[in-house]
């Protein structure tokens, strides 16, 4: 339990890079190694809209505002595994309370649904994930994959013990089940860090690493739409800044070339 703990804090911290692992994340194409949305698409699928509410209600714990986002999501296309993923991953960054609650509460919606003859579909289970030091590999190169470039700081020689459970956790359990895909599970951490004051800085780490998924700056405004108008205000607010700050330092990154 304390190694989950450590991980709530500062899972989305890590993923901090200096300039020159910015301007590598750039270059970096083609990154997810399951299929994603097209980086043309200025649009988010109804499915990958209704990600981005799921989890910023899990994350608040909000269990009747769940129940709702998840009925959308399930109506929109969402599979059963695909909410219990995104589900298990918010413990990741709000921690095991609000992601065990919000499992009990998709429990609930699913037998719900069935109880109405509702026929949901069960979806894909996840492969086999690597373990002992493959897993540490793996986890280490989903986590350079997606950031643009290897991650270090001070903060991990400080603490090294967070820097493993990043890599061999995070990153290779979580990120390595190939039953989500990696946009897919961006989108789910913006949701989850917009519902959360105070991460700021870390939000807009996932605006550089959604884009380095393949979603485009129209598609992130979409989601800070969707936060405004399905979440609330302040959920908004915080992405649409996020992703504002996020494009200034790409313009700024330009100009210096």
């Amino acid at each position: 339990m304390a190694k989950a703990t450590a991980l709530s804090a500062v899972a989305a911290a890590a993923l901090w890079l200096s300039p020159d692992q910015v301007n590598a994340a750039q270059q970096e194409k083609s990154m997810n190694p399951t299929p994603v949305a097209t980086a043309s698409s200025q649009s988010l699928s109804a499915r990958q809209q209704a990600i981005v509410p799921v989890t910023a209600w899990a994350a608040n714990g909000d269990m009747a505002r769940l129940d709702t986002a998840l009925n959308s999501a399930l109506d929109a296309g969402m599979s059963i595994n695909e909410a219990k993923e995104l589900l298990v991953q918010v413990y990741a960054y709000a921690g095991f309370p609000r992601s065990l609650n919000a499992l009990g509460e998709l429990m609930k919606v699913v037998a719900a649904r069935k109880q109405r003859g509702v026929v949901d579909v069960q979806g894909q289970e996840p492969g086999t994930v690597p373990k002992g030091d493959a897993l540490l590999a793996q986890g280490t190169a989903n986590q350079t994959q997606l950031s643009g470039g290897p991650v270090t700081g001070p903060l991990f020689d400080f603490a090294p013990a967070i820097d493993e459970y990043l890599k061999t956790h995070l990153f290779g359990d979580i990120f390595a089940r190939n039953n989500l895909d990696w946009q897919s599970r961006e989108l789910a951490t913006l949701g989850i860090l917009a519902a959360l004051p105070g991460v700021e800085s870390q939000l807009q780490s996932h605006m550089r690493i959604s884009m380095n998924t393949g979603l485009t700056a129209g598609q992130l405004q979409q989601v800070a739409q969707i936060l405004a108008s399905q979440v609330d205000a302040a959920s908004g607010a915080r992405a649409e800044s996020a992703l504002n700050a996020h494009l200034r330092s790409l313009q700024a990154s330009a100009k210096a070339e």
